[in-house]
């Protein structure tokens, strides 16, 4: 009865966030909308508010066929989705209805996996654009990811768990938003770099690579890759306020500082140009990875100190 419990809650999750996306790409569209001075999607249903489910509707009703006889090609957005959907696995019920050991682990893992569906639509394509899109993504997300695991073993130093739960019992006096900054910031650009948003987005580089790896793909495919996309965006926005800020799943300050990150990674994509791709793999390598060891090995003095103490 419990397991029945828990996967009817999971389901109903999953719903609720497939809901979310389709108006989060509405909002999206708005506000770059009055960042560049225009009104955005205003026709259908009352200011736009329909457009979402116009467009799920243009996309789903596309007629399909197949431009590669790999069945990579209609696996790998799948794959994609399916790892975009157990990543909810890990959210943090304030019932803790479903628990998981390792949690964090768990996520590092799900995340390394990412790499490998956008690699495959590139591969399966065959074509020049996708190809050198999936070549970016491999080095850029890779690259990138090392920082992002980094940064995830620091916390797990602070916490001295695994647990995300443990993020609120070590932040009921300090956040860990004020005590580790300068990390806050720098995971706030891993996340942008990992999620393929502005100015970071070389792998969807739609001025150079014509949208890059997903050019050969459309109807209810295009569809399963769009959604991946903007579940992780809601995810990782989670993700920062709990690991940062420590705030309840039901509290309103923590519905307010998800909000934050959520506008802060749609608003920036109106205000910054793309980035020039080696200067993004020389800020990788020779400076946040530096910096990150450094802060790593600093965290690690401090809780040496207070032990011996």
């Amino acid at each position: 009865m419990m397991i029945m419990n828990n996967l009817l809650n999971y389901i109903l999750l999953i719903i609720m966030v497939l809901i979310s996306v389709a108006f989060l790409t509405l909002f999206e569209r708005k506000l770059l909308g009055y960042i560049q001075v225009r009104k955005g999607p205003n026709k259908n249903g009352f200011n736009g508010l329909f457009q979402p489910f116009m467009d799920a509707l243009k996309l789903l009703t596309k007629e399909i066929f197949y431009l590669s006889v790999n069945l990579s090609y209609l696996y790998s957005p799948m794959i994609m989705f399916f790892l975009s959907v157990i990543l909810w696995l890990i959210y943090p019920w304030v019932n803790k209805f479903y628990f998981m050991d390792f949690s964090i682990i768990y996520l590092m893992l799900v995340l390394s996996l990412m790499v490998y569906p956008v690699m495959m639509i590139g591969w399966v394509s065959m074509c020049n654009y996708s190809i050198l899109g999936s070549l970016r993504a491999v080095s850029q997300m890779i690259s990138f990811e090392i920082l992002l695991f980094l940064m995830f073993f620091i916390m797990m130093i602070m916490i001295e768990d695994y647990l995300f739960f443990e993020f609120f019992k070590f932040q009921k006096n300090i956040k860990f938003m004020f005590f580790l900054y300068p990390l806050y910031l720098i995971f706030m650009v891993s996340v942008l770099i990992d999620l393929n948003r502005v100015p970071f987005d070389l792998i969807e580089g739609e001025s150079e690579l014509i949208s890059g790896f997903n050019i050969e793909y459309f109807s209810s495919l295009f569809v399963l890759i769009f959604l991946s996309e903007y579940m992780n965006i809601m995810f990782i926005s989670i993700i920062l306020t709990v690991m940062f800020y420590g705030l309840n799943s039901w509290s309103l300050y923590f519905l307010l500082i998800f909000m934050f990150h959520l506008i802060f990674l749609m608003m920036i994509r109106g205000v910054l140009p793309r980035i020039r791709y080696d200067i993004l793999m020389k800020a990788c390598w020779l400076e946040l990875l530096v910096l990150n060891l450094m802060y790593c090995f600093l965290i690690y003095l401090m809780k040496e100190m207070i032990m011996l103490c």
